[in-house]
């Protein structure tokens, strides 16, 4: 089912270059590491998980700089064959030299989709998630790995992954709308028509990534997809879905949602999970939160139910973008729709 117009596809060869050409840059992989929650929590898994990798194979999709790799050789892993498909896979050749792990790490150039192994796995890890879980769909190069070259009873770090969603009032917004109120007492020139101009531009239909602070948030979040890594098909991510139903906190005007996700791993001889999440309730991640405005806010009071559906599926323009399809109503108002999309940020799309 398509939600909006139909615009030019970018071949498939244009999508990857784009995706792999944003990875050959320092700045994103400083980013990636310098943020602690992400870096912290999959090293603690690795570790937890030392039962599993000790003596062990393990691949590494899209392995990056290498630092992935390199805490499951620390784990024990008898090897690791670290699959990269851009340049930064040099920095990681070299980072692997010179932790004197080259002996146990395999780099290797190209997608996982291309490159040919020369033995199965008992371990995948990767951090494939980008912003609200499933922007840029490197996923679906999980998804391969597993089906290509994971053995019966091997795992997958992370396991497990869920969407949520919450209503917010983002007083940022309302401020910015308001401000063009303000200029004539200021500088004595009456701009309030720009409010309708603001709001559109403010409010449009772009999946806006940005922090949301615990204090706009109004209802409990409400999970409203899953994905279990062992059984997911790519064919299902094509079309992500779910419903949701929270009850408001209290009064506000609710001008947006924001959309977050977790990862669990499993740890090896323990029932409970490690969960890695960028929750508005919890320390903030790179990944921030996925917001999506309204055209218009609607009030709300204690226990004002919002509910509605949310899918999430590949642009028309680009599969490795991602659309959300929102639908939703709040208390007695007429149930709404609208369609959002990633800003394309690549120069030359």
């Amino acid at each position: 089912m398509s939600y909006a117009g139909k615009k030019r596809k970018l071949d498939k060869t244009r999508q990857d270059r784009l995706y792999f050409d944003s990875y050959a840059d320092v700045t994103i992989h400083e980013e990636m590491i310098a943020d602690h929650v992400r870096t912290n929590t999959y090293r603690t898994a690795i570790l937890l998980n030392t039962e599993c990798i000790r003596g062990k194979v393990v691949l590494d999709v899209g392995a990056g700089t290498g630092v992935l790799s390199i805490f499951c050789a620390q784990a024990g892993a008898r090897k690791v064959y670290a699959v990269e498909a851009c340049s930064i896979s040099e920095q990681a050749e070299k980072i692997v030299r010179q932790n004197n792990m080259d002996d146990r790490i395999e780099v290797i150039r190209g997608t996982v989709e291309s490159v040919e192994l020369p033995e199965k796995v008992d371990v995948i890890v990767s951090e494939w998630m980008g912003y609200a879980l499933l922007h840029e769909s490197m996923l679906n190069s999980v998804l391969c790995a597993r089906d290509r070259w994971l053995r019966p009873g091997g795992i997958i770090l992370p396991s497990r992954a869920e969407l949520y969603i919450a209503p917010i009032c983002d007083p940022v917004v309302e401020d910015r709308l308001h401000f063009w109120y303000t200029v004539k007492e200021q500088y004595g020139v009456d701009m309030s028509c720009m409010s309708d101009f603001a709001r559109k531009c403010i409010m449009n239909s772009d999946i806006t990534v940005n922090t949301v602070t615990v204090e706009d948030v109004l209802s409990h979040p409400a999970r409203f997809a899953e994905l279990d890594l062992y059984s997911v098909t790519a064919e299902e991510l094509r079309s992500v879905k779910g419903r949701f139903s929270c009850g408001s906190f209290g009064s506000a005007a609710v001008n947006g949602f924001c959309v977050y996700f977790t990862v669990s791993f499993p740890c090896s001889d323990k029932p409970q999970t490690l969960v890695l999440s960028t929750s508005p309730f919890k320390p903030e991640t790179h990944w921030k939160q996925a917001v999506l405005y309204l055209d218009s806010p609607a009030e709300v009071k204690q226990d004002t139910l919002v509910s509605g559906e949310v899918c999430m599926y590949p642009s028309e323009e680009s599969d490795r973008h991602i659309c959300i399809h929102l639908e939703y109503a709040i208390g007695e108002e007429k149930r709404q729709s609208k369609t959002f999309s990633m800003p394309d940020w690549s120069s030359d799309a």
